[in-house]
């Protein structure tokens, strides 16, 4: 079962894809290049869809194969509060993300533009931001701060 200590790294390679799709996402809508625009967030949801799952896998079997707790964070001083900070904004915006981008590429996809665009202007940076943020705790935990 060593396969499970690589999720951690699929995981934010997934999440590295999602910010970048984003971001070219958002640059093709800029230039009105709607069918680019299009691709790339339907992508980028499929990719944030199986970091889900990858991530849901990940600590499933943790618990129940392995017996282990989630990683915990080993840095001291200042780099706590920085690190949980982060976590702790990280988690809560994933929770409200999942249901904000469905309903953004719904909106989308049914050409409801002017809904799709009034909620997409919150969609894009909290997402962006969870994406960005989940490749910065896998940082902290796995590379900054592995445990030993």
């Amino acid at each position: 079962m060593n396969y499970i200590y690589a999720l951690p790294h699929l995981n934010a390679t997934l999440n590295s894809i999602s910010a970048l799709l984003l971001i070219t996402g958002f640059i093709f809508i800029r230039r009105r290049n709607i069918t680019a625009h299009k691709r790339c967030m339907i992508a980028a949801f499929v990719v944030s869809t199986l970091f889900l799952i990858c991530y849901l896998t990940y600590h499933t079997l943790l618990v129940y194969y392995l017996g282990q707790g989630p990683t915990r964070f080993r840095g001291v001083g200042w780099m706590r509060p920085v690190y949980f900070t982060i976590l702790l904004t990280h988690t809560a915006l994933a929770v409200v993300i999942a249901p904000m981008a469905l309903i953004t590429l719904f909106q989308g996809l049914r050409e409801r533009f002017d809904k799709h665009r009034r909620i997409a202007r919150w969609t894009f940076p909290v997402w962006l931001y969870v994406s960005v943020t989940g490749v910065l705790v896998y940082l902290f935990l796995y590379q900054l701060y592995p445990a030993r």
